[in-house]
């Protein structure tokens, strides 16, 4: 049997159904399929900010990427809301079996990032700079404290928060975290399970998604990919570049979602054409 781990990430936006994987990971789990699962927070930092009149703020860089505005008091909000999830999930999995623990990239030094410097963002046509933001690049990994929970047959649940080298807390994308952390623990794949089927060549037909591409075409699906979508597909590129075989953004709802994500569902970016076949 393969003990190489699936590392599998929970989007975190509105709409998302998490009680599919959470099932799907307790049953690998107790299968002795070892699963480490990152998770996201924005639609829950999104209802804490407005609850207490912190309006959230999403940048655009001049190229058309998105990400929250983390100033300070959204940092604080981001920490509150992820920790929440986390817990919620790690109480999901527990109740179904499995045996999950809680934490987040600082516990153990497992995420060390940088925090991005002044930001570019494009608002009302004008692009404008930003510098009170408290987002960052993961810049490294330390797998030990992952690496024994998994030995001892624990399902690793990890909030996207990364420390910097004075320990303050940094919010980092969920989406390369993941794979940041999959290239790590050298692990058999990476799932980005999400609220849609695929990556779309015509977003929102689901009957565009596509279903294989390489490393080398990662370029060109950057090219159609919309939005939040653009994040997982450099997420899926880290990986493979990382050593991961096998990168599959794939819906999370469905009977056993990551299971058939595994079997060929979803979009599969592969290092090679001719990738071997992941065991579920």
């Amino acid at each position: 049997m393969d003990t190489s781990p699936l590392v599998v990430k929970l989007g975190g936006a509105a709409g998302v159904d998490h009680g599919p994987v959470l099932r799907d990971v307790a049953d690998l789990a107790r299968a002795g399929k070892p699963v480490v699962l990152v998770h996201g927070g924005s639609a829950e930092t999104d209802r804490l900010c407005r609850d207490v009149g912190h309006e959230p703020r999403v940048l655009r860089s001049p190229s058309g990427h998105e990400g929250r505005h983390t100033d300070p008091r959204a940092l604080e909000l981001f920490v509150m809301a992820t920790a929440l999830v986390n817990r919620r999930m790690v109480g999901a999995l527990n109740a179904l079996g499995a045996t999950a623990v809680g934490l987040s990239g600082l516990d153990g030094g497992t995420l060390l990032g940088r925090r991005k410097g002044a930001l570019r963002t494009v608002e009302g046509g004008r692009v404008r700079v930003v510098r009170d933001d408290w987002s960052g690049k993961i810049e490294s990994v330390d797998p030990w404290l992952l690496h024994s929970l998994l030995a001892a047959g624990l399902v690793p649940v990890v909030a996207p928060l990364a420390g910097t080298s004075r320990g303050e807390p940094l919010n980092v994308d969920g989406d390369r975290a993941a794979a940041a952390i999959a290239a790590a623990l050298g692990a058999r794949a990476l799932v980005l399970a999400t609220g849609v089927p695929g990556l779309m060549r015509s977003f929102p037909d689901p009957e565009s998604v596509v279903r294989r591409a390489t490393l080398a075409e990662t370029d060109a699906l950057l090219d159609v990919a919309e939005g939040r979508m653009k994040r997982k597909v450099i997420a899926a590129r880290e990986a493979l570049e990382g050593g991961v075989p096998l990168a599959a953004i794939a819906g999370a709802g469905g009977e056993a979602p990551l299971r058939a994500a595994l079997a060929g569902g979803g979009t599969h970016i592969t290092q090679a054409p001719l990738a071997a076949e992941v065991t579920p």
